[in-house]
């Protein structure tokens, strides 16, 4: 019986709809990270402070690859590379998920156009407060940083669905008050 309790509390974590507040405030400094990424199967070391320097980061974490929701998400944002591209922000995932796991996403799911990144240990997701509680999993958090290091925009939400449009928003607000 705790088995199945624990598993329906797992899926209602992972595939639930619920809102809650994104952990890091607007205005906090956003935790300085390196991790190895992969970008249509191509793996790199990505650096937070180094992608600072060409623009804005859209940073979002999600639970796990090749998951429903990690899937729209990921097709969303492929969808939507170019507008961010045309206002100098880069884009990054985060999960949990190993970098063998994520060079078959990144070239299906985020069909090549942005890069994930690796967090087994879940350190990242952890300073960012991104972490499902008691889950081994990222929650589904999306920040906006500007090149100054700070946090301008954060969203907590297990559905997928309005994440690129408040990423994009946030990101489109800088552009006009910093462009």
């Amino acid at each position: 019986m705790k088995r199945m309790l624990a598993a329906m509390a797992l899926t209602a974590a992972v595939c639930g709809a619920g809102a809650a507040h994104a952990a890091l405030p607007v205005g906090a400094a956003a935790p300085e990270f390196t991790a190895p990424a992969t970008l249509g199967g191509h793996e790199f070391s990505f650096n937070l402070a180094e992608a600072l320097k060409k623009g804005p980061v859209v940073l979002y974490f999600y639970p796990a690859a090749f998951t429903k929701g990690c899937t729209i998400e990921a097709h969303a944002f492929a969808a939507a590379i170019d507008q961010y591209k045309a206002l100098h922000a880069t884009v990054i995932g985060v999960s949990h998920d190993n970098i063998a796991t994520l060079d078959k996403f990144s070239t299906s799911d985020c069909q090549s156009k942005f890069p994930v990144a690796a967090d087994p240990s879940l350190k990242i997701a952890v300073s960012y407060d991104a972490k499902l509680p008691i889950v081994g999993m990222a929650n589904r958090t999306s920040y906006v940083i500007a090149p100054d290091g700070k946090v301008i925009y954060a969203y907590s939400n297990l559905n997928p669905g309005d994440h690129v449009a408040n990423t994009l928003a946030a990101v489109k607000a800088y552009e006009d008050q910093h462009g």
